[in-house]
């Protein structure tokens, strides 16, 4: 087939009208790596390709058209307009690495007029997105205020997690772990590397029984658990109402009770303080990186002198910008989501006057959590669909097969940073080789 923009003469007539395949050859920067078929009959890209994606309603090229990239595919594979063919919805991985850097550019002012005559001024009217779909940038302002307000980082939490505790245990297994686990061996099972990732951050902090650990951005309180079993008293805090219901929950069921807690709370609102450890597993990509000093100021301030603190968090692999979340993952999965270097996180660290001990990257490790839950969702596909819906199911399937992607090939990374709060003397504390096993 010609491409659109190897056609120089169909500008020449502005009457030319394009088949939708190659309306969708003009919005990609390239070839079209997979098979595409389209509900007119064209098609585009290697006909025995393995993967393929079919367009099947006027309201899916809108989609597309009308917001090329990432945004305008998932909302038309979101909402069934779009179907992937050679993967299952939980695990769409294949496909995605099929696609390979898949781009789109924007049209030019000629080629808008040709691609509107071509399909229909009418069929290039914005239209509402998914319901899953949750307010741009702009709009979030006016409703819930500043980024990373106490009320609009509520609301982002309650987007991301409150979507249902059932549909997370479906996704996540018995650990309810929503972070990287970390492996000794890739035949490990999830359930053995979620338990060895709260035992290296246990080892880390160098917890023994009695002491009291604060653990910010709790989840469903896996570490807090974890901790509490072994002695340690343990406050958790999270921003999900559903996730400290269900906390709560199962520490009464284990009887913990008398050690552990987790409150429905911002971080900000703990007023305890002079605590042995501190963790923050997962926190940092959602507090903004302006909100750096402050952060770690907050930790610093909850540390009694010699006090450790451990930082796990999901990176860019550079220092050379902040970015902030791209449009599909910014409007389906993170709201207001920001990523910086590993550099960043630290010199934040250093300057408010913490100690950095030890850091590690987890990348790896990362992308073999995430395909262990796209298996989990493809296992209990009928059921998650049955708890939350297709359209929600098919969002957390695409997230989670192009975050192992991303993982992969070093688009993010995983990050633990270990450090401690010094004294005025500048004493050294804690035992001078690394006290943990790794």
């Amino acid at each position: 087939m010609t491409t659109f923009k190897d056609r120089s003469d169909v500008f020449a007539e502005l009457g030319t009208k394009l088949t939708i395949a190659e309306i969708f050859e003009t919005l990609l920067d390239g070839p079209v790596p997979i098979r595409l078929t389209c509900y007119d009959g064209s098609s585009a890209g290697p006909e025995d390709s393995e993967f393929g994606l079919e367009i099947k309603t006027p309201r899916g090229v809108n989609y597309i058209a009308t917001a090329p990239g990432d945004l305008g595919l998932a909302r038309a594979y979101v909402a069934g307009d779009l179907e992937a063919h050679g993967v299952h919805p939980g695990d769409p991985y294949e496909l995605l690495k099929a696609m390979g850097g898949l781009k789109f550019r924007r049209p030019t002012a000629l080629q808008l007029v040709v691609i509107a005559r071509s399909l229909g001024w009418e069929l290039l009217k914005p239209i509402a997105p998914p319901p899953q779909e949750t307010l741009p940038r702009w709009r979030r302002i006016a409703l819930e205020g500043l980024r990373h307000s106490k009320t609009r980082d509520a609301e982002a939490i309650h987007h991301h997690y409150d979507v249902s505790n059932t549909f997370y245990e479906y996704v996540l297994g018995p650990s309810m772990t929503y972070t990287c686990a970390a492996y000794e061996d890739p035949a490990w099972t999830l359930e053995q590397a979620q338990e060895n990732k709260y035992r290296l951050v246990f080892d880390k902090l160098n917890l023994k029984p009695g002491d009291r650990l604060l653990d910010i951005g709790c989840g469903w309180g896996g570490m807090v658990r974890y901790a509490a079993k072994r002695g340690v008293k343990v406050i958790g805090a999270t921003l999900s109402a559903e996730q400290a219901e269900w906390a709560q929950a199962k520490i009464a069921e284990e009887g913990l009770t008398d050690l552990a807690e987790v409150r429905h709370s911002d971080y900000r609102d703990v007023r305890e303080g002079e605590f042995d450890a501190v963790s923050s597993i997962g926190l940092t990509e959602h507090i903004g990186v302006h909100n750096y000093p402050a952060y770690f100021e907050f930790i610093k301030s909850k540390l009694e002198v010699g006090g450790l603190f451990l930082n796990h968090c999901i990176t860019r692999p550079d220092n050379t910008r902040v970015t902030k979340a791209g449009d599909f993952i910014d409007r389906y999965v993170f709201p207001d989501g920001e990523l910086a270097g590993s550099g960043r996180i630290i010199t934040e660290i250093q300057n408010m006057g913490l100690e950095v001990l030890h850091e590690e990257n987890l990348r790896a490790h990362y992308a073999l959590t995430l395909a262990e839950w796209c298996d989990n969702l493809v296992k209990n596909w009928d059921d998650a669909v049955a708890e939350v819906g297709e359209g929600t199911a098919k969002v957390w399937g695409l997230y989670m097969a192009g975050c192992q992607l991303g993982f992969e090939r070093n688009v993010v990374q995983l990050h633990q940073v270990l450090g401690v709060k010094l004294g005025d003397d500048q004493a050294w504390t804690v035992p001078l080789r690394p006290w943990w096993k790794a």
